[in-house]
């Protein structure tokens, strides 16, 4: 029985088994349909609440950009902690402005849900979309990542 090995051209994370060859930070299949599945749900059905919601269209306006502010946020996040923990140069000035983006999408819709004239059952659905929404954005967009880096080590 053959033993693991590792191959040490460039630090591959590619490990060989005999003839097969993997990468063990490829997602597979799985998570990525289960992750942008996620994400779908998260924002088609914020945006259908908002949609049937009877708030002024100024206040699903609000609703709507702290999405997309949120959306925008994490991803901009997940991008820095990677591209650092790479080795690749980002700003402070950039990575705090991702942290401070992502907290105020959070606080903001906080805020807005807080002084809503909505019911609780509302306000947990608009809440909990969100929350959805941001974690399954940073996961596609890890699954992005490393798959876009497996093409590149492939090639």
């Amino acid at each position: 029985m053959e033993s693991l090995q590792h191959r040490t051209e460039e630090n591959s994370p590619i490990i060989k088994h005999g003839d097969n060859v993997r990468n063990p930070f490829k997602p597979t299949a799985a998570f990525i349909g289960a992750s942008w599945f996620a994400l779908l749900t998260g924002v088609v059905g914020y945006c259908i609440g908002l949609w049937n919601a009877s708030m002024e269209l100024n206040e699903k306006g609000y609703y709507f950009t702290i999405l997309l502010f949120g959306l925008f946020a994490v991803i901009s996040v997940q991008k820095s902690v990677r591209d650092r923990a790479e080795g690749l140069v980002v700003t402070d000035l950039y990575y705090g402005l991702s942290w401070f983006a992502t907290i105020a999408a959070m606080v903001l819709l906080t805020i807005g849900l807080w002084n809503a004239d909505l019911a609780r059952s509302e306000k947990g659905f608009y809440a909990m979309a969100f929350c959805l929404s941001m974690f399954s954005a940073i996961a596609v967009q890890k699954n992005t990542r490393d798959a876009k880096l497996i093409d590149d080590k492939e090639l």
